[in-house]
């Protein structure tokens, strides 16, 4: 049976789909909050870390629970709790809004690392050894919420402003219940009832000396620094070019939607020719479009640069991820918080000295300086293992 239709993957893909497609809004939500809040782009680069990063250093906590009491409930009730403060923080629309909208963020937190974890586990017993293909289709379901939530985003915004998103809030409402339904015999539970399988997580021979730990943490910052920089300020950037949600919006999805396809594609190259090869190369292609993004201003051919930019800092998410699975003992769920928190917060903090780097000398040197951290990050991953 095809991966997709198996129920179980289907309600934690379609949960991550619903999870970031409020996410994917965060970006947007700022830039058009910022006018009428007088934000300024250090504000902005400030709540979206915020944001992200209460997200974020939280999940270890949601994995190490989801790890003792099952992934059930976890899953569930964080889809259940994002929509409930995310349609919140739509009603009152001021200063409150941005408070609410941190709260939601927990429920993404809650999510995250058990829907990782029976993603994967749930991949092993249809993908033998294609690991991190199986992975890669769960976080795209998860980029493709952050690919259509800018793009829905955008004209709601403009034809009927901030309540014009509450319906969407309430659509996350039966994927929860879905999703607790699936889950009563998670993906976990069948794992261990086969031993085989359950030896794969751990790869024999890794290397787990502090240098390569060190190396495999940096490249993780810097990859997830170099697409944080771009959801973040690509939409404000367009904005203060006097361009509309709309195009804003637009532009902002083409970016998820480019690092989407470059998730999968890059995780199933990985699996035919090694993670680290495909890591490296595809960090390193990602310097010429954002090189030249901070050449062209407003230009149709952003359209093509944004996307690519994204396909190529993106096809190493999965990679980082399955690395860390097998790399980090306690448990699956916990090793996917912390490896996802860490990259989320530590792309998030990134952003801070972005934001500032804006206001002092403007956006076209924030886009030339993620080329650089993209190269860094390029470099960072021939420490990687062949494998």
């Amino acid at each position: 049976m095809s991966l997709l239709r198996d129920r179980l993957f289907s309600s934690v893909a379609i949960g991550h789909l619903t999870v970031d497609f409020l996410n994917g809004n965060r970006a947007v939500l700022l830039a058009f909050l910022s006018v009428p809040l007088g934000l300024s782009n250090a504000e902005v680069g400030l709540f979206s870390t915020i944001y992200v990063v209460s997200g974020s250093l939280t999940q270890p906590i949601f994995g190490w629970l989801a790890d003792r009491i099952g992934p059930r409930w976890v899953v569930s009730v964080g889809i259940f709790w994002m929509a409930v403060f995310y349609g919140s923080a739509m009603l009152l629309a001021n200063e409150t809004s941005l408070i609410l909208l941190v709260l939601a963020s927990l429920g993404s937190a809650a999510f995250h690392p058990a829907g990782t974890m029976q993603a994967t586990l749930r991949g092993r017993t249809h993908y033998a050894g294609r690991e991190t293909s199986a992975a890669a289709y769960f976080f795209v379901f998860g980029q493709l919420g952050l690919f259509f939530g800018p793009v829905v985003s955008g004209p709601v915004l403009e034809q009927f402003n901030l309540v014009g998103l509450l319906p969407f809030t309430v659509l996350a409402i039966p994927v929860g219940i879905f999703a607790a339904n699936q889950l009563r015999k998670p993906a976990l539970a069948e794992q261990a009832e086969n031993p085989g399988e359950s030896e794969s997580v751990q790869a024999p021979g890794f290397p787990t000396l502090a240098p390569t730990l060190v190396f495999f943490a940096l490249l993780a910052a810097f990859q997830s620094w170099s697409q944080q920089n771009m959801i973040t300020f690509v939409p404000k950037y367009l904005s203060d070019l006097g361009q509309s949600a709309t195009t804003y919006g637009l532009i902002a999805a083409l970016f998820m939607g480019g690092s989407a396809m470059g998730n999968l594609f890059g995780g199933r190259l990985a699996d035919l020719y090694g993670k680290r090869r495909v890591a490296s190369i595809g960090l390193a292609l990602a310097c010429i479009p954002l090189y030249i993004i901070s050449l062209v201003g407003w230009s149709p051919a952003l359209f093509i640069l944004i996307p690519l930019a994204g396909a190529l800092t993106g096809a190493t998410h999965s990679i980082i991820v399955v690395l860390a699975q097998r790399i980090i003992p306690g448990g699956m769920a916990l090793a996917s918080g912390l490896i996802l928190g860490f990259m989320f917060s530590s792309g998030a903090m990134g952003t801070l000295l972005a934001g500032y780097m804006a206001d002092r000398w403007g956006f076209p040197l924030v886009f030339q300086f993620t080329a650089g951290i993209a190269l860094i990050a390029a470099i960072l991953a021939q420490s990687l293992q062949k494998r």
